[in-house]
């Protein structure tokens, strides 16, 4: 058995103004017909021995979530609701507690998903979860893509052979290198792009979590203790919100010996700026990816998208332009990252458009 757990929180601010604290990024539709959240459900609906997902997400997302999964044919929608973000470490542990809660006498393995990730040729997605599936009952499973440029915006998994094993062994996990660094990790071959993606049991994950993250353990079983489903929703209170504030890869991952990466042979993003969108969208003969009302003369190598107004360009080229009712936000292609400043400037600003 195997329960998909999907990972909706955040707000990403960087694909401001139209990604908004009221309406993330994970519910929006930026590429093909469903949002990344709806994409993330249906990616996963082939794989051998699967379950319904449980989402965790923001409580002030529960319905828009919920709405979500009923289209996508999910009757009884399952939600793990955080008051605050507590990072991923925390809102693991409480997916695993709730499935040996939901499931005592057995001892599921847990897909962990990011619900905002794009993952294109999905039948590779599938054999590879359905190959690395034995070993969740023994190891920490994480997934690793072949870097395909000097990326310095991902973490990366230094991988080593694992005798007798189609994964490999964990060596090191690399926070966000610099571009010197990136270009070498991207001609060695033995280093991969962190995905966020996992593969575990719920036994596994709670045992590493207790070895070396006991106060988030701890915080987590006093929730566990009161946690009850109220209209398919699970709502976590004061004892979770207490809990210290990790990521899996620190908490777990970068400590344990049981780490093995699968590598994923995929094309992957996981659309943390909007250049990283535009990377991965159809392009025109310009290289334009151009959504909504727009006249362009002599641009290039642009994004520009309206939701209201006509956007009008002329000479220019490698910006990003976002259109909606109350912002527009201009930016260099090679700047996007520092749209997550821009919208903690606006915030200091107390500036409206935000929410």
């Amino acid at each position: 058995m195997m329960i998909p757990i999907i990972l909706a929180g955040g707000t990403g601010s960087r694909l401001w103004p139209l990604s908004r604290e009221s309406y993330p990024k994970q519910l929006l539709t930026l590429v093909g017909e469903n949002s990344l959240l709806q994409e993330t459900i249906q990616r996963i609906q082939n794989i051998q021995n699967i379950e319904e997902p449980i989402v965790i997400c923001n409580h002030q997302y529960r319905f828009l979530v919920a709405e979500q999964m009923l289209e996508m044919g999910i009757a009884h929608p399952k939600l793990i609701l955080e008051p605050t973000g507590r990072n991923t470490a925390p809102a693991i542990a409480m997916a695993a507690l709730l499935v040996q809660k939901l499931y005592p006498t057995q001892n599921p393995s847990l897909l962990i998903l990011p619900a905002d990730h794009l993952i294109q040729e999905k039948d590779r997605f599938v054999q590879a979860i359905e190959t690395a599936a034995p070993y969740a009952t023994e190891h920490l499973l994480t997934f690793g893509i072949q870097p395909t440029y000097a990326e310095t915006g991902y973490g990366y998994i230094h991988a080593e052979p694992a005798p007798g094993k189609t994964a490999l062994h964990v060596k090191q996990f690399v926070e966000k290198p610099d571009q010197e660094t990136a270009e070498h990790y991207l001609q060695q071959k033995d280093y991969y792009w962190n995905s966020g993606l996992f593969l575990f049991s719920a036994q596994i994950y709670l045992q590493e979590l207790t070895e070396y993250a006991p106060e988030i353990m701890s915080a987590c079983q006093k929730e566990a203790l009161k946690l009850q489903e109220i209209g398919g929703f699970f709502t976590l209170g004061p004892d979770f919100e207490a809990s210290p504030s990790e990521s899996i890869d620190y908490a777990v991952m970068e400590k344990t010996k049981r780490a093995l990466v699968c590598p994923l042979e995929v094309t992957w993003s996981d659309i943390g700026s909007w250049t990283a969108l535009h990377d991965v969208l159809p392009h025109d003969a310009n290289g334009n990816i151009l959504h909504g009302d727009i006249t362009c003369i002599e641009t290039k190598n642009s994004m520009i998208r309206s939701e209201h107004r006509l956007i009008a360009t002329v000479g220019v080229q490698d910006l990003i332009i976002i259109e909606t009712e109350d912002a527009v936000m201009v930016a260099h292609k090679d700047y996007a990252q520092k749209v997550k400043d821009l919208v903690a400037q606006l915030k200091i600003q107390q500036r409206k458009g935000l929410t």
